[in-house]
């Protein structure tokens, strides 16, 4: 399907079909694809989590706010953010710009300094919200990668990110959860894939200086 028809097809799903199972080639579209999601700076400080064991998504469910979506859900992705984007990490983005570019290192030593520098005088909250903004950039990306492939999905702020931060262990990744998104195929008694979209008027939605 086209990306306007693909996108009027897809809704928030309030229950999915939890017989039905994502096929692995459509699992590693959606990786490449979230791999290739925008960053600031490109630094990618966003890491995606993949659940796909179902005792662990029906653990999961009381601290999502009991939403069923979760255990029902063929998998279940956990955007995480980098929680100490530091010298080191730094450096080491532009060491892989110069190992696929070729790139000379005076070409990007400026760029790379200002950057280290700048992230230096930020406190631990500042990296994490401004990591937490990266992952919605990534989520709404997956959204319109998943309604291309028809496969539903679910964004949810509603969880424990505490709780989840803990069952993961991580912590001790330098990781801390953001959002959660349920993906898989909507149950056929699912009330809401039948209603109508509701959006404004394009008019009402867009500004056009020309």
């Amino acid at each position: 399907m086209n990306i306007i028809n693909a996108l009027k097809w897809r809704y928030a799903a309030k229950k999915f079909d939890a017989s039905r199972t994502i096929p692995d080639k459509a699992i590693e579209i959606i990786k490449k694809c979230f791999n290739l999601t925008a960053s600031s700076y490109g630094l990618q400080p966003v890491k995606l989590l993949i659940v796909s064991d179902k005792s662990v998504l029906q653990e999961l469910v009381p601290i999502s706010s009991n939403q069923q979506q979760v255990s029902q859900a063929s998998h279940l992705c956990v955007f995480c953010v980098e929680t100490n984007i530091d010298e080191a990490y730094i450096r080491s983005y532009f060491e892989n710009i110069k190992s696929i570019r070729n790139t000379p290192d005076a070409v990007l030593s400026s760029f790379r300094d200002s950057l280290i520098s700048s992230f230096g005088t930020k406190s631990s909250l500042e990296i994490f919200n401004w990591g937490a903004k990266q992952a919605y950039l990534a989520l709404g990306n997956m959204l319109t990668v998943c309604a291309t492939q028809k496969i539903d999905a679910c964004p949810m702020e509603g969880f424990d990110p505490v709780a989840y931060d803990k069952y993961f262990k991580l912590a001790d990744q330098g990781l801390r959860s953001v959002l959660i998104m349920p993906i898989g195929y909507r149950s056929n008694d699912d009330v809401f894939a039948s209603m109508k979209k509701v959006r404004k008027d394009i008019k009402d939605s867009i500004i056009e200086i020309k």
